[in-house]
């Protein structure tokens, strides 16, 4: 009902920007809000770790590993990983970095739970890390002019949040799943300027949010979040150009059209399911440009 509440008051607002950070603030709740307020005013402890990363994933198993390695290669210290009742090889295949404890695993069933899990982890971690990334497991950051993604949030600390720009990778062709890693295996990407690599996905501060207001951008408590060049943002994600020559996120929105199939049976954490998935599949099955 709160959630229905902060859609109803959030619609009165004219201006995308201030409608977005209102319906996160008002699905938080308000009282909620103040009493986290007065918990940030008290609570001045040093967090854990600098960056962590949090996922919600169904049934995405074999592609884990890539994802987990790469990403410790460039400064995540932490993944929050939330299983949305996987029933493959999951759980298997987290168990040595759970044992490590380098993976925080929280099994999370139900439908459309992609912003509860999100809630969850900041509720739960917004005093253990510096920074958390919000990203799914087709999706990789790729520091283009630093070492590492650490050293690129370094110019942001006084931000609360930074969204950082898709570029879209296709099939490259593939129709079925071949061995190698997605980075291996997928080569081919849209052109930078394409519309649909407008999608941001953002690193936050979480005791600069209250939480996510969907799976691209969060509802600051305070000040605004920046673009990978370090503007102020003023414009909803939709209207700005998009851009991946500081810092990108690959997405692998398709992969081979047989793992699309695939992803498409097993049903999306988000609960969001592609009506007519060959269209979804032309739509984001982007090639122009192979990389070098």
């Amino acid at each position: 009902m709160k959630k229905v509440y902060a859609e109803i008051i959030a619609g009165m607002i004219p201006c995308k920007m201030a409608r977005n950070r209102w319906r996160g603030l008002l699905r938080y709740g308000v009282f909620k809000a103040l009493r986290l307020m007065c918990r940030l005013h008290h609570n001045h402890s040093l967090p854990q770790y600098y960056l962590a990363v949090c996922a919600i994933a169904k049934d995405e198993g074999p592609y884990f590993k890539e994802w987990i390695e790469w990403h410790c290669k460039q400064g995540v210290d932490k993944f929050y990983v939330y299983d949305n009742e996987s029933t493959d090889c999951t759980k298997e295949v987290l168990e040595p970095y759970i044992k490590s404890g380098l993976v925080e695993y929280t099994y999370f069933p139900g439908y459309r739970m992609q912003l509860a899990a999100y809630d969850d982890c900041i509720d739960k971690h917004r005093f253990d890390t510096r920074w958390i990334a919000f990203i799914d497991l087709d999706e990789f950051i790729v520091p283009v002019k630093d070492k590492n993604i650490a050293e690129f949030l370094s110019r942001f600390e006084g931000f609360p949040a930074v969204e950082i720009n898709w570029l879209i990778y296709g099939s490259g062709g593939a129709k079925a799943k071949e061995p190698g890693t997605m980075m291996e295996r997928f080569k081919r990407h849209a052109t930078p300027g394409h519309y649909l690599n407008r999608h941001v996905k953002s690193i936050v501060n979480p005791r600069r949010v209250f939480t996510m207001t969907g799976c691209h951008e969060a509802a600051r408590i305070s000040g605004r979040a920046a673009d990978s060049h370090g503007n102020p943002i003023k414009k909803n994600f939709r209207e700005r150009e998009p851009q991946q020559d500081v810092i990108r996120i690959n997405h692998y929105a398709v992969r081979s059209y047989e793992e699309f199939l695939e992803k498409q049976a097993r049903g999306r954490a988000s609960g969001t399911n592609r009506t007519v998935p060959d269209r979804y599949f032309a739509k984001y099955d982007l090639n122009d440009i192979e990389e070098a």
